[in-house]
This record gives structure tokens, sequence and C-alpha cells, in this order.
């Protein structure tokens, strides 16, 4: 919509943010079945624009899970008016399920039933690990 487009008729970066956040959102609820406070928003990279006009088409899953967390990964294309869509983003957001007193709560865990998942998996262990780490140097 032409709120949503800068003046270079290009997709404002902010408000694919957004998007990407209520994706993530709906996906950790689904899987948690509680409301969910986003943590980070990590490996944020714009591969291409999309463009007035074209169909902004969002897909999230979640890759892996901790006690309370659960990363979700959307990956973001832009679609042109033939039907062909081509990857503009894919972010990686982590979420926390919480309670009715805004306290983080247990999520179930998650079954990875294909090599795909499992290596999304592999790759969700390793990201964990890298911002717990600079989680610490930054405090």
């Amino acid at each position: 919509m032409s709120g949503d487009i800068n003046g270079y008729g290009r997709l404002f970066g902010g408000r694919l943010v957004e998007w990407i956040d209520i994706v993530a959102s709906v996906v950790a609820r689904r899987h948690s079945g509680r409301e969910v406070t986003t943590v980070s928003i990590d490996n944020l990279h714009f591969k291409a624009p999309a463009f007035a006009n074209d169909t902004v088409v969002l897909i999230g899953n979640v890759t892996h899970v901790g006690h309370t967390s659960m990363e979700v990964k959307v990956d973001t294309y832009a679609e042109n008016l033939a039907g062909i869509r081509s990857m503009i983003n894919r972010a990686y957001v982590v979420m926390v399920a919480i309670d009715e007193n805004g306290k983080p709560v247990a999520v179930p865990s998650l079954l990875l039933e294909s090599d795909e998942e499992r290596s999304d998996w592999d790759a969700g262990v390793k990201r964990r690990e890298f911002i717990k780490r600079r989680r610490a140097e930054d405090f």
C-alpha cells in the first residue's frame, strides 16, 4: 500500500520488520498455546527490495525451542504480478512464552521430522549460543 512505500517505490524496511514480528508472534503463539513477547530479531538481512505493486509473502516456522523460548525463522518473498516469487529477506526471531502475569513459561518441544528441520535445529543451537555469548559481553 502507498503508506508502506518510500519515495523510491520500495517497501520501507521498518514496515517489513513490523510484519516479521507479527508473523513470528503468530507462529510462536500457535506453537506454545500462550501469549508471547519478542526477545530479539537476529540476522536480519535485506537481500533485495519489494516494490510498489509486489505482493509481500511471509512464511514463518519454529526452528528451535528452549525451555521458555522459541526461535522462529521468517522468510519473506516479493511476488510480482506474474506470480514469480523472489526471496527478499530471512530473519530469525526469538520469542518467549509468557503467562497472564508476564512471566516466562515452558513451551512444548519441537518434533523434527525432516533433515531440513534437523539442520535448522542445529543452526538454531549455534545461534542461541552466539546470542548468549554476545549478551554476556554487552552487560
